[in-house]
């Protein structure tokens, strides 16, 4: 549990840092509508694109 715990912190952290140089959230393809007070956001070609990336390190690392 604690391996699970680190290693999210350490994910998360490398995410941070990737942010600072590529704006993963902004992407043509990202849903996003305001009207008045609502807001909706919906990161559509963001989400394609970390499940492709996660997709192939998984295949890459994750075979024996």
């Amino acid at each position: 549990m604690m391996m699970v715990g680190a290693g999210l912190l350490i994910f998360g952290g490398l995410f941070w840092l990737l942010s600072q140089f590529i704006s993963l959230g902004k992407l043509p393809g990202d849903i996003s509508w305001q009207k008045g007070n609502v807001s909706f956001y919906f990161p559509l070609a963001s989400s394609l694109l970390l499940s492709l990336i996660l997709t192939l390190l998984l295949n890459l690392f994750g075979r024996r």
